[in-house]
């Protein structure tokens, strides 16, 4: 929601880059195009999303939308700094993306997901895409885009929706070299990520970890709906189908 400042902006990216006129740089986010009918090139995301102007957490469709009626939904169009917020707020802290997956396997160990291993009974557990992405959605789970929370059964902890639906914000650093660098050696106990992020892909920004997948997330382009999927986010980033999940430790519910 905060007015764009360009000369930070153009910081994380290419050298060089045109300033985009002022009318299209304003504060927005990103909204899963539903009419796209054909895709030329699917290394081109630009084809199923748009950039709204005025679209927000409280308007997750753009000005005219709202949130109202959505109270059991997944609040989505986050930036770091707004989950960040809601957990010094709320006496909350992000999960570290270890923590994530250990919640995600519950009693489990080695899980490819939060009920198994069985792939064929993934429409009865989470809410992915199912059709051909991104141009047909058959919404055999039930939902087209983002459902209501506790839609699918929980994991054996009583956790519901750590797979599917929107994808969610880590307090882990995103680096593809960090579990390379890891000395195997050594047990690691409850563990922290990168000290630094990188992304060959994004390499002027930093970003963070998020988990689960989302509503979009289909085998054909991102089998995502898997315990150890990951992907890196950019700390002022925020779209449809991205949220955040919280943790509240022994300590912190003692100050309560």
């Amino acid at each position: 929601e905060r007015p764009i400042d360009w000369e930070a902006m153009k910081k994380e990216l290419p050298e060089g880059t045109p300033k985009p006129h002022d009318s299209i740089l304003q504060p927005g986010s990103l909204i899963f195009n539903k009419n796209v009918n054909a895709v030329v090139n699917m290394a081109n995301y630009s084809q199923w999303w748009s950039w709204k102007i005025g679209a927000n957490w409280k308007h997750p469709e753009g000005p005219n939308s709202t949130i109202e009626g959505k109270d059991n939904h997944p609040v989505v169009h986050i930036a770091l700094e707004d989950a960040q917020a809601y957990c010094k707020w709320a006496n909350r802290r992000l999960p570290t993306e270890a923590e994530w997956e250990a919640a995600a396997q519950g009693n489990a160990k080695g899980n490819i997901y939060t009920w198994g291993n069985d792939p064929e009974v993934l429409n009865q557990y989470a809410n992915t895409w199912q059709g051909v992405f991104p141009v047909k959605n058959e919404s055999v789970d039930g939902y087209e885009l983002v459902a209501p929370v506790k839609s699918y059964p929980p994991n054996d902890l009583g956790i519901y929706d750590m797979l599917g639906n929107v994808w969610e914000i880590t307090s882990d650093l995103f680096n593809v070299n960090h579990y390379k660098n890891i000395d195997t050696s050594k047990q690691l106990i409850n563990p922290t990520g990168a000290e630094k992020s990188y992304s060959p892909y994004n390499p002027l920004q930093e970003e963070i970890i998020i988990k689960g997948g989302s509503f979009l997330c289909h085998e054909s382009y991102c089998a995502s709906f898997r315990i150890s999927a990951r992907m890196g986010m950019s700390f002022d980033s925020g779209s449809d189908h991205a949220g955040f999940r919280t943790v509240a430790t022994a300590d912190m519910l003692s100050k309560e």
